[in-house]
């Protein structure tokens, strides 16, 4: 073990941070026979180890920058200065158990409150999407008194056990399915069953749920509830038809059961035009239950669900407590307001609506000169962009994906894939990307699918 010391660059100076540190083979070699093999890192074959951030990007141990692309997390930007301070305060004062009264967690939740439909006023705080999700599971069956759960394809809604269980993109790698999940095909105009020249892609896959429902009934199976991302993320960064949440809300409360909106991925601000991924569904929707994560506490463990009054109440008349002794610390929800300041004060929802506005443009202005780029698609800083062997059949390009973001990671730009043949590039930046980094990230692009064409035509003899 060495002693390092790390000069940060100017942009980022506030002193000289000393720290003990090991070599990244070290690193790597310790990681290996500390650390579950199950915890994968980004570019396994040669990972990058970071040692610091700021805003936008993030530093290895050579001082080299990368443009993250990918830190939804860290949604303000990594280490915001507005944010590390409210956190410190509030540090310095008190943290404690959420069972004493406190006005951070009321400040909070009347923020929060205020960006939401009328209807969704009662809150849970926890510490991590997972947690959120479980929770509204809870509360779906008790205030159901039903007990299964219908959700889409591919999807991922957490880590725990009752959430793998409902969660395909885990489940069908690990034994299969509860006879309790009913799973309906994912909303994918792309690549799905109803594509883009449907007439009415949004009624056929909500028909879909009402065929799942009238097939659970004729089993003396009852639906508790309805899960769906806002945009799903792991499925490929997918937009749903317009007005598709309305027609499921329809058919699933009509069984009643409740309609749950996944917003760890999407929510504060990240699809621009509005604050909340369901938004985007139109004014006349609104969820039973919403939960929320990641980018609630810009890195730092905080998430929550939102309910209406009469979930809450059925949940209450159980009578079990429910107490989550870290969620709603002073300390997180000082971390949330500020994350919520900052919002607000840089207008970051206008700049993901501008930003990835731009960053869309400039991808599918790509298509033109790169026929493996078959399909661009998202909403604010959410964006994906599918590969393609063949734009007729729309076959992934799963490998090529890869080799992209390899090359890209080499350029120092960090993007990742998704989707179920992972042939989606997806991009989640935090909100304060640029237009700056919209231009490299197309232009770095753009050079490397055109060398990866040269590539193939020397392999081939076409030269």
């Amino acid at each position: 073990m060495k002693t390092v010391h790390y000069i940060l660059p100017k942009e980022l100076s506030h002193g000289q941070l000393t720290m003990e540190m090991f070599d990244k083979q070290t690193t790597l070699a310790m990681r290996k026979k500390l650390i579950g093999q199950s915890c994968r890192l980004f570019y396994s074959d040669d990972p990058v180890k970071i040692v610091r951030a700021r805003g936008q990007y993030l530093y290895d141990e050579n001082g080299t920058r990368y443009l993250d692309c990918i830190s939804n997390v860290h949604h303000v930007g990594h280490c915001h200065p507005a944010v590390t301070r409210a956190a410190s305060a509030q540090m310095e004062l008190l943290n404690t158990n959420w069972r004493f009264l406190h006005d951070n967690i009321i400040h909070y939740a009347q923020r929060l409150t205020a960006t939401l439909p009328d209807k969704l006023c009662v809150f849970y705080f926890v510490n991590s999407g997972s947690e959120a999700n479980d929770l509204a599971l809870r509360l779906a069956r008790q205030f159901t008194q039903h007990e299964d759960v219908i959700v889409l394809d591919h999807a991922y809604h957490g880590h725990l056990t009752s959430l793998i269980d409902i969660s395909p993109y885990k489940f069908r790698r690990l034994g299969g399915q509860k006879e309790w999940v009913h799973v309906a095909p994912l909303p994918d105009t792309y690549r799905g069953r109803y594509r883009e020249d449907h007439p009415d892609p949004a009624q056929a896959y909500a028909d879909t749920v009402r065929d799942l429902i009238e097939e659970g009934h004729k089993k003396g199976r009852k639906i508790a509830a309805f899960f769906a991302e806002s945009l799903p993320s792991v499925g490929g960064q997918i937009v749903f038809p317009s007005g598709y949440f309305q027609k499921v809300a329809e058919y699933v409360r009509g069984a009643g059961g409740v309609f749950v909106v996944d917003e760890v991925q999407t929510g504060f601000g990240r699809v621009g035009t509005q604050f909340w991924g369901f938004q985007l569904q139109g004014e006349e929707f609104c969820p039973d239950i919403v939960t929320m994560g990641k980018p609630m506490g810009n890195g730092h463990p905080l998430s929550c669900l939102v309910t209406t009054r009469e979930v809450a109440a059925a949940f209450t008349a159980n009578g079990v407590e429910y107490f989550n002794t870290f969620g709603g610390n002073p300390v997180s929800c000082a971390i949330g307001l500020a994350v919520l300041d900052v919002i607000e004060e840089e207008d970051l929802r206008r700049n993901a609506r501008d930003v990835g506005e731009q960053l869309r443009g400039r991808l599918r202005g790509l298509m033109a000169q790169h026929p493996l780029i078959g399909h661009v698609r998202g909403a604010g800083l959410f964006v994906g962009m599918e590969l393609v062997t063949d734009r007729e059949t729309r076959a992934p390009a799963t490998a090529t994906a890869g080799e992209l973001v390899r090359r890209l990671k080499d350029e120092c730009i960090v993007v990742s894939t998704d989707g179920p043949d992972d042939n989606v590039i997806k991009f989640k930046p935090p909100m304060c990307f640029s237009s700056a980094d919209a231009e490299l990230v197309a232009r770095k692009i753009d050079l490397i699918l055109t060398d990866m064409k040269s590539d193939r035509q020397k392999t081939s003899g076409d030269v």
